[in-house]
Order: C-alpha cells, then structure tokens, then sequence
C-alpha cells in the first residue's frame, strides 16, 4: 500500500479538523475515489455533517472497510484483484494523517461491541475518583512494598497474594482478610520457619505425595516415635519445647546480648545445669538432639519416608532440603497448619512492611466505604443515557447499572447490565443472552445503538476529537426507533469535536436527515463511472418535480418529457384515474391508439392548465411536434449523455424503453379487441400473449422480459418515493434502450 506524500504543514496547528481529504485506489473495489469535505463552511447550517448516499453495490462497505483499516492503523486492500497495488489516503486540511483512535466506524449492527475504558469513564465522579485512587495508591504501594519483602522472604515464584490468602481462608481472593486474621497471632510468633524454601516445601507434587495414603502413614509413624523419644529426653518435651526450639532459643537470646549482660540459664533436668554462653546451650542442645537422631527405630522410620520420596524423580530437591531440616518432618502431618506457621514466620521477620500494609489499609477501609456509599447515590452520565435510551427507543426491555460503585471509582473494568423483560403484563429480570435470544432484529440493534451511544458520550467527556462513520446505522428499524437514532444524530452534530459521515442506501432515510439537520450541500450521491466512483451533489433529495424539473418545464425538453409521470401522479390524485387528462398522459407512458398523434402543443396546454402557467404560442413546428418522436429523439441523445446521477435521463430511457417495446408487440400481435380488453398492467400482458403468439422469438422475449423487469418502478413513481429509480444506473437502462430498439 503507498503511503500519503502530501506535504504536512509544519507548524499549523489548526483548532478541529477543518477538512478532511480522501483518496482511494483498489480499495475493496473502489477503482478510484477522491473527495474532500469541507467541515469549516460557514454558510452551512451544520457543517461537521456529511451525508453520502450509495445505491447497493456503489461503493458504502467498501468506503467504511477503509476507514475501519485506518482506525485499526492496518493496510487497505482490494480483495478481488489482491495483484493491483492499494492507495489510500486520509487526511486533514494540514495533509496529516487522521489518529486512528479518532476515527470512529459504527456498523449497521454488532453484537460483540462492548463497553471500552472510555465508556466506563461515563460513571465516574472526578473529585470522589481523585480521594479514592489517592487512598488506594498509598495502599498500593504499601502492598508492593510488601509483596516484594515476601516474595525476599520466601524465595518464591509463585502469586504471594494467592498463596497468603489460600494459607488463611481456602480462597484465592481474601489477601486482606488472610492478613488482618493473623495479626494477633504474629505478634506472637516466633520463628521457626522464616529462611524456609516455600517452593520447594509446598510444590504442587510434593503436596500430592505427602497426602499419598502411605506416606501419610509413614510420616506418622515417624512423629510417634520421635515424641516417644522427646518424652524420655532430659530437657526436650514433645510439643511444648523441641531440639529445634531450642536453637532458636539459642539464636535468640545470643542475637539480643543475654549472655553479653552476664546472664545465664538454668535448664531443670535430673541436675541443675547453669549455661552462661550461647555456645555451651548449643552443645548441649546438640547432643540431646544425636541422642535421639541415634535412635535405630527412628531412623528405620525415616529411611521408609526418604525411600518413598526418592522414587519419585520430581521430589528430589525436596527429598535432599528434608535430609537437612529433618525437623520439618513432624509437622509434614499437616500441612495447612506448617503453611500458617511458615507465612506467619515470614510476617513476623518481614514485620515493619507487615504492620505498615496493615496499618494503611485499615485506615483506608473506613473512608473508601464512606466514598463508595456516596459514588452509590451518584446519577452518572451512563444514567442519563439510560434514560433518554428508555424513553425514545421502543422496545420490551429496560435496563440499569449492576456495578455501579466499583466503575464509577475505577478507571478501569467492565461495566455490568442488568436488563428487564417487559410483555405488557409483567416484567422479569433476564440474562443478556436469553434478552438477545427472545428480541427481533430491530430490538437489539437498539441495543447496539445504545452502546454506540456510551462510546459518543464518552468521546464528547473527554474531548476526544472524532471522526465518526456511520455506515447504516438505522438499516432494519421500525420508524420510531429510526427517528430516535436521526435525533440522536442531530443532538450531536454541533458539538465542536465531532465530525460526522453517515452513509445509507435507503433513500427515505437519506431524505430525512437532510431535512432535519444535514445541508443540502453536504448532501452526496454515489455512482460508478468508468474513472471510479464519484460523489455528486444530491439533486432532488425531495420533490426533484417541483423544485428543479417544474420550473425548467418549457425550457427544457428532457425535464419536460420526464415529468409526464409526475404530472399523471398529481392528476391522480386530484381528479382520478377517470379524467381526461389522466387518459392523455397515460397514452404517453403506454403505447395506446393515440400516442402516435398527441402533440407538445397538447402536453404544454395541460401543463398549463393544471399549475396556472403561460404556455408557449401554439403552432410552431416545435409545438407540432409529436410527444413519442420527442421522446425517441431525446433518448437517442441520453446514449451519449455524460455519465452521473441523471435524474431525468433515467426517467425519459424507462419512457422511451417501454413506448418502443409495447409498440412492437401492439404491432406484432395485432388483436384490437385484445388491446381494448386490458385494464390495467399493459406492459406484462402484452408479454405474456407475446410469448404464447411467437415462442420461438427468444431474442425479442429476453429484451422484453427486461422491459417489464426494469420500467415500471422508473415511470410508475412520485414526489414521496422514487429510490428504485436513484438505485438503478442509467448504464443498464442505456444498454435495454439499445437492445430493444434493435428488436426486429
């Protein structure tokens, strides 16, 4: 794909996109585009407005898959012809690249559009945010602090927080709880086992071995025989004052100078012995402790154990830290208690950050409760779009915020619906999946406006300046719900950082919003040429007969000769099918025994007659002139017409196809009576006693069958609803003229 050369202008800061510049090559099967938009035009009613119509297959989805690729900051393409090299360029009045992030493309419907970061700001009240996340980064750091000092402590790669909280409450999501439940006990907690290795104790196969049925035996038959052995010892007591307990005592009392101070301990056993260094404790200690480590039925018993973790290779690095800290061995029966132990000792040596995150979080606790009682009394901005989305949309549901005090206090998360089904005859809370699963097309495309609108709404929060294309954003909706989204539209069309595209193939809904709120200038149609795709202005959005072909009726021959059918419409519908002038007209719109003798003379007197105009003098050779030759005339010259929108030529092709096709098959056929007899429909009934008459005549039936396929939604149409004819390009209606008048 080529990039955009154009020149940027260094320096000029312009306040909001005053134009945008587009071009397009083999963009998904734009041959060739190029269009500016002028979004600073004064003269306009609201000039950061652009409405383009595109007939089916013109050019809509392919135009917004360009804009979604340059929202996504990813190359165009064109998929058919992959070989052709892809240009497109989006630019501003400067020559610099729309952000992608402020482009914004809303498609006809999208289920998986959710909630963005954007969105959830709707909720949030800017000052009772700024307490909470103050209150929360001080306790954020103090749980860093920490997390880290565990993380030291225990040599651990594993989630500190899950871990701690697992050890304390059989959950993964209690860290606080875990914390403030042991404090008490903390404080009076030695420490046994503060430089244990953690992962190495409590690995995931090493705990399933240890509560193997086995092992668990063996283990506990070691532990009988080690408290048989500290009941019989001089100076150890199971449970109560072990070896291990006595080094620490050791540690300690040497650690904080109590033998420095000339201090000594007495230990009571068959005789009194005074220990007046931390040395001579510890030798005795020791060899209290080879005494029992001696003993053969105990190291039979704990052979069993380091024999059975040994078969397992996984093991190992615990089997070789057990042979090291075989006084880890007792407390293996229970291993949620030796976890509390090991997490408490690591608290107790780590206790500054311990009561520090502690102390912080507590005071934090009280006020973060008063400001998310507040934040539950908010009305957020999301609230007032639920509002004004119950009230103007019709559909069987309302809604409302489920978690409204955790978004309205984050600056992240998801918010939560809770939706409500309403039949008329009572209401039922329901989940979004069986709410999508019950509603029609339109219902949840309401839906899905409804968070287009929370995207808008939080854009226009932020002051995020945004470029939004609306690729038919009302397709499918009932006219309530359809009129809700133009007044949506039309709310946000003045807000000064917002530009708007919106594109549509449905005509009526083209019409609409011009007369609502986009410009006529601003207005664009789309058609197909041989050079590409080109966007003209919009002529006749409404009435092209009164305000552009009336006024042009007697100096304008084609616009004369195309607004027979108006004028036929407008006799219809004051006078009825059975006045004069009604059967005149129709004569020109099917080939009846007088539409080869009536005059222009005769068209311009009705004309005249029927608005209170001054029609030409009669009787020049251009008023003598019969309306079918003009007609043929006429459209013989729209076969070399410049190529566009051609309103008129499109009508006078329709006229002149159908005069011709009926006029051979009148001919052809030859049966009066069978003329006189039809009422209504001529065009098909022809055609179907043409095709009983001469079956073999395949060449002439297929011209003919497009006759009555193409025509009549080109001629049978009025001021209110002419879309079939702007749908249709002229290059097929050029191409039946031809084929139809070369029927033999």
């Amino acid at each position: 794909m080529l990039l955009s050369t154009r020149k940027t202008d260094v320096g000029s800061e312009a306040q909001g996109m005053k134009q945008l510049h587009v071009e397009m090559e083999n963009c998904y099967g734009i041959k060739k585009l190029k269009e500016d938009f002028n979004f600073d035009d004064n003269k306009v009613r609201h000039p950061r407005v652009y409405a383009i119509y595109a007939p089916n297959g013109a050019m809509k989805s392919s135009f917004a898959k360009a804009f979604k690729d340059a929202s996504e900051g990813v190359p165009s393409k064109d998929r058919i012809y992959s070989d052709r090299v892809t240009r497109r360029v989006i630019v501003d009045e400067n020559g610099k690249d729309i952000p992608k992030d402020s482009i914004f493309l809303v498609y006809p419907y999208d289920e998986a559009l959710g909630h963005t970061k954007k969105t959830c700001l709707l909720l949030v009240n800017e000052k009772l945010k700024a307490e909470y996340d103050k209150i929360n980064e001080s306790v954020s750091q103090a749980e860093n602090t920490f997390v880290e000092a565990m993380k030291e402590q225990s040599k651990s790669k594993k989630e500190i927080k899950r871990e701690i909280s697992w050890a304390f409450t059989q959950t993964y999501d209690s860290f606080y709880l875990a914390l403030r439940r042991v404090k008490d006990e903390v404080e009076e907690q030695s420490l046994p086992w503060a430089d244990l290795d953690y992962d190495t104790v409590f690995d995931e196969k090493v705990l399933a071995i240890l509560e193997d049925k086995d092992m668990k035996s063996r283990i506990g038959k070691y532990v009988s025989r080690l408290n048989e052995l500290l009941d019989a010892s001089l100076y150890f007591k199971k449970g109560v004052f072990n070896y291990y307990n006595g080094a620490t005592v050791a540690k300690q009392l040497a650690e904080h100078g109590f033998f420095d101070a000339k201090h000594t301990v007495r230990l009571n056993a068959t005789e009194t012995i005074e220990i007046a260094s931390r040395k001579q404790l510890e030798q005795l200690i020791d060899k209290e402790k080879e005494q029992i480590a001696k003993d053969k039925e105990l190291r039979k018993k704990y052979e069993e154990i380091d024999k059975q973790l040994r078969k397992n290779m996984q093991c190992r690095d615990f089997d070789a830290y057990l042979t090291n800290h075989e006084e880890l061995l007792p407390k293996l029966e229970n291993i949620a208690e030796l976890r509390q132990e090991v997490w408490k000792s690591y608290f107790k040596t780590r206790f500054v950050e311990y009561q520090d995150l502690l102390d912080k979080y507590q005071k934090a606790e009280k006020r973060r409760k008063e400001i998310e009682a507040q934040a539950a009394k908010e009305r957020t901005q999301w609230q007032a779009v639920i509002e004004i989305f119950n009230d103007r949309f019709v559909v069987p549901f309302t809604l409302n915020i489920k978690n409204q005090i955790a978004v309205t206090l984050a600056s992240e998360g998801a918010i939560v619906l809770d939706y409500s089904y309403n039949d008329g005859d009572g209401e039922r809370p329901v989940e979004k999946r069986t709410l999508l699963e019950s509603l029609s097309t339109g219902e949840k495309k309401s839906l899905y406006i409804l968070n287009i609108i929370f995207e808008v709404e939080a854009r226009k929060k932020q002051n995020t300046e945004t470029l939004f294309v609306f690729d038919d954003i009302a397709d499918s909706f009932d006219y309530r719900n359809k009129y809700a989204i133009i007044q949506y539209m039309q709310d946000i069309c003045d807000e000064p950082n917002f530009r708007q595209i919106i594109l549509t193939h449905n005509f009526d809904f083209f019409r609409t919003i011009h007369s609502r709120f986009v410009s006529w200038k601003h207005c664009k149609m789309a058609f197909r040429s041989s050079e590409g795709l080109k966007l003209e202005p919009a002529d006749g959005i409404n009435n092209v007969f009164v305000n552009i072909w009336k006024g042009e009726f007697f100096s304008d021959q084609r616009k004369k000769l195309a607004s027979i059918p108006f004028i036929r419409n407008i006799v219809e519908y004051t006078k009825g099918k059975s006045d004069s002038d009604y059967a005149f007209l129709t004569s020109l719109l099917h080939w009846k025994p007088d539409s080869g003798s009536r005059t222009i003379d005769e068209l311009n007197d009705l004309f005249a007659r029927l608005f209170n105009e001054s029609a030409p003098p009669k009787g020049t050779k251009a008023g003598k002139a019969l309306v079918v030759d003009a007609i043929i005339a006429e459209a013989d010259k729209c076969l070399s017409a410049p190529e566009g929108l051609n309103l008129d030529i499109k009508v006078l092709l329709a006229i002149a196809i159908r005069l011709v096709a009926e006029q051979f098959m009148v001919k052809k056929i030859n049966d009066q009576p069978f003329m006189d007899g039809i009422g209504s429909n001529q065009t098909q009934e022809l055609l179907t006693r043409f095709k009983t008459d001469f079956p073999n005549e395949n060449v002439s039936i297929r011209a003919l069958q497009n006759v009555a396929l193409m025509t009549p939604e080109n001629i049978h149409l009025n001021s209110f609803m002419y879309e079939p004819l702007v749908d249709m390009s002229d290059e097929h209606l050029r191409k039946l003229y031809k084929q139809v008048k070369a029927i033999k």
